[in-house]
């Protein structure tokens, strides 16, 4: 975890992935709505640059958002943010006893070494939570085993799911699934930075995609799985 503190993770992704937070709130809301749920506390744990929370600060208007965040780089970009019903704090969610009505780990767990206990600690601080995993692992990626060592040493995935992976770790670590479905970050994100040979690529991804977002992921790629869970 020491990339994280030591500015090194920064170093390799100087924006903390703020372009993406816009679209990642989008895929929160989404569910929320979906499921009809009324949280009047969300807490992010890992916020990053607090770009994801400070969209959703301006979608839901009678909610209480707080970030927690252990990178002291990322820390001084999401405390900016702060503002009434927007607040942020460098430390570790876990060591706390705050407890919020719904939680939000948003691309986190694959990070973390024993993301195991993690979760089962995580599992406390919430009635309901909302998880975004990436599927690194595809029939794709396993053929080029390049691009997972990329995204390893690039943003910190030192573990990596299928769909059928990461719900198992959820139901093993203490959460029913309430929902999930798929998010295709790997079609909808960047489109103007991408090389022709990228696109190109993209085409059987979107095909198969309209007709099986599980099956396009698995083969594929380019997906992650956005997940409604609450405590076993």
């Amino acid at each position: 975890m020491s990339i994280y503190q030591s500015g090194e993770y920064l170093e390799k992704n100087p924006r903390w992935h703020a372009a993406d937070s816009p679209w990642k709130a989008g895929q929160i809301l989404k569910m929320i709505r979906k499921q009809n749920l009324r949280p009047v506390t969300v807490c992010e744990v890992g916020c990053g640059a607090g770009e994801i929370l400070n969209n959703l600060h301006a979608q839901l208007p009678e909610t209480n958002f707080f970030g927690y965040e252990v990178s002291p780089q990322a820390f001084e970009i999401c405390s900016a943010k702060s503002k009434e019903r927007l607040q942020f704090t460098l430390g570790d969610l876990l060591e706390t006893d705050k407890r919020f009505d719904l939680l939000l780990c948003i691309d986190v767990f694959e990070h973390v070494p024993n993301y195991l206990s993690f979760l089962e600690k995580l599992r406390d601080h919430a009635r309901h939570f909302i998880f975004h995993i990436p599927l690194d692992l595809s029939m794709l990626t396993i053929l080029r085993p390049s691009r997972l060592m990329k995204t390893r040493e690039g943003v910190g995935h030192i573990h990596m799911f299928t769909a059928e992976m990461a719900l198992a770790v959820l139901k093993d670590t203490g959460y029913d699934v309430t929902d999930s479905f798929f998010t295709a970050g790997g079609l909808e994100l960047d489109k103007n930075q991408r090389r022709l040979r990228t696109v190109l690529a993209n085409l059987p991804r979107r095909v198969l995609g309209k007709i099986s977002p599980r099956l396009a992921a698995r083969i594929f790629g380019g997906y992650s799985l956005l997940v409604l869970a609450k405590p076993s």
